[in-house]
């Protein structure tokens, strides 16, 4: 379920895609600047979950505050009133892309309003950026960066080891973060602030994946897993004493200081041969519970066990629930009843056949029993039922012989907890999705529990195309991992991924223009066909025949009328096809390699790119001539298409900072091409409906321009451009796909590297007329986040009025001594109750009929009542 996600993010980055921090280019004088900013509403495409989960954390102090990490697809903090997870990192912007991977969070127990949280995607040369720790006051909602002078993993080998960042319980100012890759043990005294590393610990670990690996993802040393405080070696302001440490060592996995950090030593007596994913404490009863694999997982793993060490005597005991003769997996999940101390929890994660395991002991590891046993092999008696109706596809359409049973309990099971204040709740990480249950304690009561998808909200898929056709379902996508959907409801989880081949990733997908039922798609699969066709837009798949050598999906287009197909798989040359590619033969005149694409009108016309050259076809793919076109980008990080409806009129965007970069259009079927002035930089492109009155399609991009990075909608051919999204929306890395919708103005599909497909809808539709930020106005203000002492609103200007604003200064006050504390795409002052906030650089223009909204964090005590009253400079606005 997961493996082919790293390699697919890896890929990615191999190839260039996520090309760093270039420096800032200024854009030519000649250029518009960003001349207008366009509220928008964004939305997740529902999948649920999608991808792996590797730690779960519950605060110990306060009720229905959990968070949870992902290794590339940021963080998540539950919403109890909903059952529902919402996203923390979606201000991580295009320079910063690694820092959606996480690798630690910690909820400070002491203060519930923070939390922290150790980002950084690669150590290797993959990830151009150091890690850091985020911090917020807030839950969440706002955040602060201390960077790191190295490198952090969320998504390398062993990311489920943990937590590896830990809040001292008594004294929360603080802090401890394992560090891999020979970095140590790191500690802030200032909440996160600052960070130096403990010079007295004395092991930075030795264990990597793979020593032999070059690339230095798999060789990597895992370093320091995991820090656990033992809170009743401490009081309330003073530092713990007590600290136990994880290190990835199969030798000298744990340590412990007595003395709050100032020394170190090897706890006696421990076990070897194994690394200790994980260290729980029960404090209560003097136990000190480790988690052992021969392996760092996520995935791998082939033996295991589980020990207890009792912190008052110095006992070990060996409380495997098996065997180590039977184990063909590790131990990791690995959780405590903090109302019951005695009942602990362990999962065997690296068993994939037939099914993960859970593992129940309500005396301490004396004894346990498992979530199934075999009664009969291989006839299964479960403990649970499972119910994924919620997210169907979880089956992953299987229909397997037992033991085998579909849905499977999970795989890549490394995070595990049972909620501190209910023990009926349990919610555990897997490589899709997170489950849980709400009565769990029926396991020991004889009967069964349920298990639920508990993961709505949290979207974790890698995009790597999208495509909206004219008619039938409103979206089609191709997803790392799980293959891809068919969303006919954005706002409802689809039943099941494309089957009949299910692939392990979706590389390439496209539709015939004029015939949209014809859709093809290409993919990665460890053993099978490579590329599948649909007649019924994507509802029904049928396999394909491979040409010799297809080692991956690479990319595919298909003729404006479905006759015919062109196909650049990876591990041979381009291919064309007439038909549904039950033979195969050799394109000439193009490279290996290229990406391709279709020509929307004509069904014989397809083209091409490869390092530089732009490839054309107009005999259905069988020869393609090199375009005399010349400047464009000489790399490969390019991606380009054909606009419907329109002979010949191609979009190109791509490049890199060291050399030509930005978007360039032809009208002469790639003959010639023209680049478009003021773009710094452009990564995607993609068509939508026009606007209302407008002759030509909207154009749609993820690109820097007028100095800004962002999505950007254009319904003038390019003439002038909208900032879309905003700060606060922003998810990382977002350069594999993009595509407005044909039936919907305004409506855009932005892929995203894990955190799913992002869909947004316009409030109003661009105006380029001039005009003063005094007009006539309406305010909507809402709160969209309360907790004790702290909030987070927005605020929603639109303006009533015939004419465009060219700046806007926005006042009203507060009745109840609320004080912002951060103010996002706008500029504040607040003076007593009286807050005055102002357009920035890019959103000072706001058309007729258009809005802008901005979204801040605030204090409160008492009451939290609404504004009454809202002043556009002196014009009141009308308040909804």
């Amino acid at each position: 379920m997961r493996r082919t996600r790293i390699l697919t993010a890896v890929l990615a980055l191999a190839a260039g895609l996520l090309a760093g921090t270039p420096p800032a280019l200024a854009a030519p004088a000649s250029a518009k600047a960003v001349i207008a900013a366009d509220t928008y509403t964004w939305k997740n495409a529902r999948i649920d979950g999608g991808g792996f989960v590797p730690g779960i954390v519950f605060n110990r102090s306060e009720k229905n505050l959990a968070y949870a990490r992902t290794d590339i697809g940021g963080a998540y903090r539950w919403v109890e009133s909903s059952k529902t997870w919402t996203p923390l990192l979606d201000s991580v912007g295009w320079n910063d892309w690694g820092h959606t991977g996480v690798v630690s969070l910690a909820s400070d127990s002491v203060d519930p309003d923070r939390v922290y949280a150790a980002v950084g995607t690669y150590t290797n040369s993959w990830d151009p950026g150091n890690g850091a720790v985020l911090r917020s006051a807030d839950r969440g909602a706002s955040w602060q960066k201390a960077d790191l002078p190295f490198k952090l993993g969320g998504n390398m080998p062993g990311r489920g080891m943990g937590e590896r960042l830990a809040v001292d319980p008594n004294r929360n100012s603080v802090l401890y973060l394992g560090a891999p890759s020979g970095k140590g043990l790191w500690r802030s005294t200032d909440a996160g602030v600052t960070w130096s590393q403990v010079a007295a610990f004395p092991n930075v670990g030795n264990y990597v994946q793979d020593p032999t690996d070059t690339s230095g993802y798999a060789s990597d040393n895992q370093g320091i897993a995991w820090v656990t405080f033992d809170e009743s070696t401490g009081s309330s302001g003073s530092t713990t004493q007590t600290v136990y440490v994880g290190v990835a060592d199969k030798d000298n996995a744990v340590y412990r200081s007595t003395d709050g950090g100032a020394t170190w030593s090897r706890l006696p007596g421990q076990p070897t041969g194994y690394l200790a994913h994980k260290g729980v404490l029960d404090a209560t009863n003097g136990y000190l519970y480790l988690a052992y694999s021969d392996k760092g997982g996520p995935y791998d793993g082939g033996k295991g066990r589980l020990w207890r060490y009792a912190t008052r005597t110095g006992t070990w005991t060996d409380i495997s629930p098996v065997a180590e003769a039977d184990t063909y997996y590790g131990f990791s999940g690995l959780t405590v009843d903090r109302q019951h101390p005695g009942t602990v929890m362990a999962t065997a994660y690296s068993s994939w056949w037939p099914d993960t395991q859970l593992f129940r002991s309500t005396d301490s590891g004396g004894t346990w029993t498992k979530a199934w046993d075999y009664t009969s092999y291989p006839n299964r008696s479960n403990r649970y039922t499972m119910d994924v109706s919620s997210a169907p596809w979880l089956t992953f359409g299987a229909n397997p012989s037992p033991p085998e049973q579909s849905p499977k309990l999970g795989w890549m099971t490394e995070a595990l907890e049972i909620d501190p204040f209910n023990s009926a709740r349990m919610m555990y990480g897997t490589g899709a999705t997170v489950y849980g249950t709400e009565n769990l304690t029926n396991w020991d009561s004889g009967s069964q529990f349920t298990i639920k998808p508990m993961v709505q909200g949290l979207e974790e898929t890698a995009v790597n195309d999208l495509a909206s056709p004219p008619s039938g379902a409103p979206l089609l996508s191709a997803l790392g991992d799980i293959g891809g959907f068919r969303h006919t409801d954005l706002t409802k989880v689809p039943p099941m991924m494309y089957t009949s081949p299910n692939f392990t990733s979706t590389t390439s997908l496209d539709y015939a223009e004029s015939t949209p039922n014809t859709v093809v798609r290409a993919g990665n699969l460890d053993s099978g066909p490579h590329i599948a066709f649909s007649t019924d837009n994507g509802a029904n798949w049928f396999a394909g025949t491979d040409p010799s050598g297809v080692s991956g999906g690479g990319t595919v287009a298909s003729a404006s009328d479905g006759s015919r197909f062109v196909w650049s798989p990876a591990g041979t040359g381009v291919q064309y096809t007439a038909g549904f590619g039950t033979s195969w033969s050799a394109s000439s005149g193009i490279p290996a390699g290229a990406v391709v694409e279709s020509d929307r009108v004509d069904p014989k016309t397809f083209y091409g790119f490869k390092s530089g050259k732009f490839y054309v076809s107009s005999d259905g793919g069988a020869t393609f001539t090199a375009s005399a076109a010349s400047g464009l980008p000489s790399g490969d990080s390019v991606r380009f298409k054909a606009l419907p409806g329109a002979l010949g009129d191609v979009w190109l965007a791509g490049g890199a900072s060291d050399g030509a970069y930005g978007l360039w259009h032809s009208t002469d079927g790639g003959a010639t091409f023209t680049k478009l002035p003021g773009i710094e930089e452009a990564d995607t492109i993609g068509f939508g409906k026009a606007a209302p009155a407008a002759s030509y399609q909207t154009l749609y991009t993820s690109a820097k321009i007028g100095g800004v990075r962002g999505i950007f909608r254009s319904t003038d051919k390019g003439a002038s451009w909208t900032r879309i999204n905003d700060d606060a929306h922003q998810w990382g890395w977002t350069g594999a796909a993009i595509t407005g919708d044909p039936r919907v103005y305004g409506r855009v599909y932005v892929s995203t590297n894990g955190r799913g497909i992002v869909y947004g809808d316009t409030a109003g539709t661009p105006d380029d007329g001039g005009g003063g930020g005094s007009g006539a106005c309406s305010v909507t203000y809402g709160i969209t986040s309360q907790w004790s002492g702290g909030f987070q609103g927005d605020v929603k200007l639109t303006n009533t009025g015939a004419s465009a604003w060219d700046g806007w200064t926005l006042n009203w006050s507060f009745a109840d001594g609320q004080r912002i504390t951060q103010l996002w795409n706008a500029e504040h002052t607040q003076s007593g109750a009286a807050v005055t906030a102002k357009n920035v650089s890019w959103n000072g223009k706001v058309a007729a009929g258009s809005s802008v909204s901005f979204g801040f964090t605030g204090s409160w005590s008492g009451s939290n009542s609404e504004p009454a009253a809202f002043k556009l400079g002196e014009q009141s606005c009308a308040v909804s």
